[in-house]
């Protein structure tokens, strides 16, 4: 499937969906994307460029969501013009939708909403590639009736995005086997290497992160058959306003992005 310039498959790049949280600035937003169209011209991965305009499910009443649709959606595109790079961002109601398919290149179903079925057959309907989440409460299979529903609007094109499963409290677990098991449905299949090691209210009034294991479970994710990476990254995750404890800094990006490209490599040669 093409999303903007960018055609992504089983047999296609190595790719990549990152940028921060949310929309926090419009210049922290901006020198992101910058950062990710250098990183993406010098490394040959192509880039998806995704920030939330709104975070409709953070932990605390009291934490940063983002500047909404029509602000977020204003620096979004601007993104786009000057960075060049298609865009995503997760949308949380039926009303959301036809507003933000105006400006994004690909609508994102996030976890919690995986089974709204309205929600998914109005996704489906914009045309749009479809980027639906895995809920942390299902099993890999049972991720195919979400992805039934989107294409009963005419629509395949879909992305799965593994993101950790619920394991206890404050914690999540990922099952590698769920990249094989997601695979056979026939569509793309991303690994979200930070929120799946995000802690949910591990921090009490909001979520805590090991972002020292990204690196562990990507290299995993991409050998066990992942065609793309889901990355938030952030200039200074400490002081980020959204899921800056499982957020990677910039510094960490590239040479990560360097080893799962040669392994996509040699997985790919093998099949």
């Amino acid at each position: 499937m093409n999303i903007g310039r960018i055609a992504i498959g089983e047999k296609g790049p190595f790719f990549l969906i990152a940028g921060p949280c949310v929309v926090e600035t419009e210049d922290t937003t901006l020198s992101v994307a910058d950062f990710l169209k250098e990183t993406e011209e010098r490394l040959g991965i192509p880039v998806i460029f995704k920030a939330s305009y709104d975070k409709a499910n953070r932990t605390s009443l009291n934490s940063y969501r983002g500047p909404g649709i029509d602000r977020g959606l204003e620096i979004l595109r601007k993104v786009k013009e000057k960075a060049r790079l298609p865009l995503l961002s997760d949308v949380h109601s039926v009303g959301e939708i036809e507003k933000a398919a105006s400006v994004l290149d690909m609508i994102q179903i996030p976890a919690f909403l995986c089974r709204q079925t309205d929600l998914l057959l109005a996704a489906g309907r914009t045309g749009l590639a479809v980027n639906i989440k895995k809920g942390q409460f299902l099993a890999p299979w049972d991720i195919k009736a979400a992805t039934a529903k989107v294409v009963s609007t005419g629509n395949r094109r879909i992305l799965l995005t593994e993101r950790g499963t619920s394991f206890g409290y404050n914690n999540l677990i990922v099952d590698i086997r769920s990249i094989a098991v997601m695979k056979t449905f026939g569509f793309p299949v991303v690994f979200d290497a930070t929120h799946s090691v995000q802690l949910p209210g591990g921090l009490g009034t909001s979520s805590g992160g090991q972002r020292e294991f990204v690196e562990h479970l990507s290299r995993a994710a991409v050998a066990a058959g992942a065609d793309g990476l889901f990355l938030e990254v952030h200039p200074d995750p400490d002081a980020a306003l959204c899921d800056g404890p499982n957020s990677l800094p910039l510094d960490q990006v590239r040479p990560l992005l360097t080893l799962l490209k040669e392994i996509h490599r040699l997985v790919q040669n093998t099949r």
